[in-house]
């Protein structure tokens, strides 16, 4: 996609039933092939490929696609046929694992629990519970640890994910969405949600789901999102900001600017981007543009195939002046690693967390005439220090992780890193 989204969710369905090596799926695993190869000959960045020859390898691979005779034969030829370029964020998603991951055309989404949740240490722990929502209302818990939803065990699907994902910075990212797709539906219905408590105790909540917080955003050919933003004072006299997506810069960008102006004063200013996949990537020009004071300062290139696209940044006035701290963790995609790693580049934040999820690029997800996905970026990135975040993600400064024995206790580690950092400093 021409977004800032790594991922552009497309619907996926996957007849299990059907044999792969039968004439009718023989046909669709070999248009799948070509497809692959057809997109990447006409949108990858580089038209030389780096010295590749890619006629050279589809004349190679074609023979042994042609004998593929089940579905991981077919898989492994096109991941081969991928990897011939060395670069991360291209791969042929299974749509069995991500089919539920479905992009809807109206109505903004699937509803929610309430519940927010990242994998730790193989398991998937709740992180936050929505103020208002049917969990709070259930007394669900931050450290809460999610067993099965509707009587489906979580586990499973986990390790399925990180048996195909080891080697990805996605993973976490991964593993997140998976989570949050078991626990979402149709509003009004309920989830049946097995928890193990603090205690080590298991308990079953009925949790109703609803829409999610925020406006309704609607921009281009993304599917409608809800979009929200927070801000508060924390710490005495420290600013603190959050917002769940890079969109609707009509209500956003002049959120998050109210929100600075409120705060001139402020010992410094947190900017809470955990979990934030992304979204428009001027909008992390025009918010840097609070912080930086000198014209011409950038964020870093996008290198298309048409032409390079600097994210070059315009001051604003009054520029904030004071401290800056970012937090991320392996839910931090796109925009916002564009944003993280360009702010510390320009030595103007400091970034508390653990490493992104190194999905800077914009990309897509197309659906292949097998029923799989096939991921594929369409530019590169390269951060104004010199360094690309694809595949590698964003290093934070000071690594802070999150566990479920702090969450249990009331306790944000990597908050509270940021927050003495601040009253430290000289």
């Amino acid at each position: 996609m021409s977004r800032m989204l790594p991922l552009r969710l497309v619907s996926l369905f996957f007849a299990l039933g059907v044999a792969a090596g039968s004439g009718d799926q023989r046909k669709l695993n070999i248009e799948s092939f070509e497809f692959i190869w057809t997109t990447i000959r006409d949108q990858y960045w580089d038209p030389t490929f780096g010295g590749l020859n890619w006629q050279a390898v589809h004349d190679e691979l074609r023979p042994r696609m042609d004998k593929a005779s089940t579905m991981p034969e077919a898989r492994h030829v096109m991941r081969e046929m991928i990897d011939r370029l060395g670069k991360s964020h291209f791969g042929i998603i299974p749509s069995d694992v991500y089919g539920d991951l479905d992009e809807r055309e109206e109505g903004g989404g699937p509803a929610v629990t309430g519940i927010d949740v990242r994998v730790l240490e193989g398991k998937a722990i709740v992180t936050a519970v929505e103020d208002g929502s049917s969990a709070e209302a259930q007394d669900v818990r931050r450290g809460w640890e999610v067993v099965s939803v509707d009587g489906v065990p979580i586990a499973p699907a986990l390790r399925r994910i990180a048996e195909l994902d080891r080697d990805s910075t996605m993973l976490e990212l991964h593993l997140a969405r998976s989570v949050q797709a078991k626990l979402s539906g149709a509003t009004g219905s309920h989830a049946h949600v097995e928890f193990v408590d603090g205690e080590g105790r298991h308990v079953t909540k009925q949790i109703e789901r609803s829409e999610p917080p925020g406006a309704l955003a609607r921009f281009g050919y993304l599917p409608p999102m809800h979009v929200w933003f927070q801000s508060r004072k924390i710490a005495g006299n420290i600013g603190y900001l959050t917002f769940n997506l890079f969109l609707d810069p009509a209500h956003l960008m002049p959120e998050f600017g109210d929100a600075l102006k409120s705060c001139a004063e402020c010992a410094g200013v947190i900017i809470d981007l955990r979990g934030n996949p992304g979204g428009l990537g001027i909008m992390a020009t025009g918010m840097a543009g609070w912080f930086l004071d000198r014209p011409d300062q950038r964020l870093g290139t996008m290198h298309m195939r048409q032409a390079p696209i600097k994210f070059t940044v315009n001051p604003r006035l009054p520029t904030y002046r004071g401290a800056v701290a970012m937090l991320v963790d392996g839910c931090s995609a796109s925009t916002s690693e564009i944003f993280a790693e360009g702010m510390k580049d320009l030595g103007r934040a400091r970034v508390f967390g653990t490493r992104t999820a190194g999905a800077a690029l914009p990309s897509a997800i197309d659906k292949l005439p097998n029923g799989d996905g096939f991921q594929h970026a369409v530019a590169d990135y390269m951060s104004e220090g010199g360094k690309p975040l694809e595949g590698v993600g964003v290093i934070p400064d000071v690594e802070v992780k999150l566990t479920r024995e702090a969450l249990l206790a009331g306790r944000d580690p990597v908050l509270e890193a940021a927050i003495e950092w601040m009253h430290t400093r000289k």
